[in-house]
Formats: structure tokens, C-alpha cells, sequence
């Protein structure tokens, strides 16, 4: 992909460009580390995400004027984990199809956050907090550091702690998990949790950065983070996975997304060549089952 990127364009290898591709894939990837935990859990996928995303910075902004931006961010992103705590208990406890349940929730949850506003775009108030998400640390990004440490996080959890291996044994086999006394509905409850959680951090990010927020910002986020995660090798089906994979994933898509942005292929070949990475990773993930490797 860098190869194809250095050829097709001379502003591929530009640190502002590949600072711009940084910043705006470790928005991404707060979600994607997030939506490893569903699909590693067996939960198919959580589309509520770009209505979490949209909650998270519409109330972080929203809220600014009445209690400042920090308890404004930590309001909004505690609110988007009521969203996933709702879908986990439909998910995980009264069993409804994750893709029901989570669009059903999301779309409910957009609806009273658009309410409570008005239903029109909601612009911050705070310039501090504009110049501190836009910020740098050691010459990097605030937005890339905070998703550096949820990657760690992310990482930790699943592959070192119980709830990790809870979460994978449940994903693998969730009657053998139920057997050996794992709480394999509280587990799944958890995964949609910890989704939306990252994805309210992500959406109050978002809105601080752009210093706006309306009902579709977060609009197509829910594809980049399960096109990230299934092309980086998480089985979609549950049991296998991990967050490195899941990052490697992401990275290999943004590249490849913004190489063909700046050789000027159309959204819509964008959308085809994406869908057809999708395809590849799920059928290889597919073949890879029925042998017994993955």
C-alpha cells in the first residue's frame, strides 16, 4: 500500500499528510478497539456506534455552557455506556439479534439527545478545550496519545486479564463457557459496554476537534471499524481476535483509503474495493475455520 501511495502521489510520504491519516485513524480506532470486544464476543456487531459517536459529541459540546467541557466530556461519554449497558442486557440477557437491538437502541438514543438540543447543530463554547483535542504532547497529537492508551488498555483486558478470557471462551463456545461457569451473559453484556464507551470517547473527541457536532457525524463509523477489525483477522463469528490485529487492520485500510483518495478514485469504487476486503477476510476467516487453524 505505501509502495502504491509513493507512486500514485508525492504528497503520500508528506508529514502533513501522514499526520492527517494518524489523527483521524486513532478516531477510529477507539471505536475499533471497542468493536474487537463484539465480534470477539460473538455479538455479530454493534450498529449504534455512529448514534453513540453522535450522543458523545453532541452532549459534550451541548452540555459545555452548563457544567465546563471536562465534566461536559465525562457526562457524554458515561450517557453513551447507558446506550451499550441497554444493549447489552437485550443482547446478552433477553437474547435479541445484536443487529436489531443495537440499531433499535441507537436510533432511540439519537432521538432524545436530538431533542434535548433541539434537533440542530451544536457548536462549542469552550476554546480551551478546542486547542487541548487539537493539541500536541512531545510533538504528537492528543487524540493519537488517548488512543494509544485505550489500545493498551484495550489489549490488557483481552489478552491478560479473566474478563479477556471469559470474553474469548464465550465468543469461541458459549455453552462449553456456560458449562465452566464463565457469566457468559454478563460477558456479552460487557463487550457492548465497553463499545460504547469508546465510541462516546470517540464522538466527544470528534466534536471537540471539529468544535461542532449534528445527528449524522457519526455516519459510516460503524463500517470503517468492523472493515478494520475483520480485515486485521478477528473471526466475526466470536472466539479469535485481539486488538493488535484489529489496529493492524485499521491501518492497512486508512492507507489504503487515503492512497486511493489521493489518486482520485471514486467514493463509490472506494466503497467497492473496501467491500470486497470485507468479503476476502470473512471468506478466508470461513476456510481458515473449517480447517481448524484459526
Amino acid at each position: 500500500v505505501m509502495l502504491y501511495g509513493s507512486l500514485v502521489s508525492p504528497a503520500f510520504f508528506t508529514s502533513g499528510n501522514l499526520l492527517n491519516v494518524l489523527t483521524s485513524m486513532s478516531i477510529v480506532g477507539i471505536v475499533v478497539v471497542g468493536m474487537t470486544f463484539v465480534l470477539v464476543v460473538g455479538g455479530l456487531a454493534d450498529l449504534s456506534v455512529p448514534a453513540t459517536i453522535a450522543c458523545g459529541a453532541i452532549l459534550s459540546l451541548g452540555l459545555q455552557p452548563m457544567i465546563g467541557p471536562l465534566p461536559a466530556f465525562l457526562l457524554a461519554v458515561g450517557l453513551a455506556g447507558l446506550i451499550g449497558l441497554l444493549n447489552g442486557v437485550l443482547v446478552g440477557y433477553v437474547g435479541i439479534n445484536p443487529i436489531i437491538a443495537t440499531l433499535g437502541v441507537g436510533t432511540i438514543g439519537l432521538g432524545i439527545v436530538q431533542a434535548a438540543v433541539g434537533g440542530v447543530i451544536v457548536y462549542g463554547s469552550n476554546p480551551a478545550s478546542a486547542e487541548f483535542a487539537k493539541g500536541r504532547l512531545f510533538g504528537i497529537p492528543v487524540v493519537v496519545l488517548i488512543f494509544l492508551v485505550i489500545a493498551l488498555v484495550g489489549h490488557f483486558v483481552l489478552s491478560r486479564s479473566f474478563w479477556g478470557r471469559w470474553t474469548l471462551a464465550t465468543g469461541g463456545n458459549y455453552s462449553a463457557a456456560e458449562a465452566s461457569a464463565v457469566p457468559v451473559q454478563a460477558v456479552k453484556a460487557g463487550a457492548f459496554v465497553i463499545t460504547a464507551l469508546a465510541s462516546g470517547i470517540s464522538g466527544g473527541l470528534l466534536g471537540l476537534t471539529l468544535q461542532s457536532a449534528r445527528p449524522l457525524i457519526g455516519g459510516g463509523y460503524e463500517f470503517s471499524a468492523i472493515t478494520a477489525v475483520v480485515v486485521g483477522g478477528v473471526s466475526i463469528v466470536g472466539g479469535f481476535g485481539s486488538v493488535p490485529r484489529a489496529i493492524a487492520g485499521l491501518i492497512f485500510v486508512q492507507l489504503l483509503t487515503n492512497v486511493m483518495v489521493l489518486d482520485g478514485v471514486r467514493t463509490p469504487i472506494q466503497g467497492f474495493v473496501l467491500g470486497i476486503l470485507i468479503v476476502g477476510a470473512v471468506g478466508m476467516d470461513a476456510a481458515l475455520r473449517k480447517r481448524g487453524v484459526a
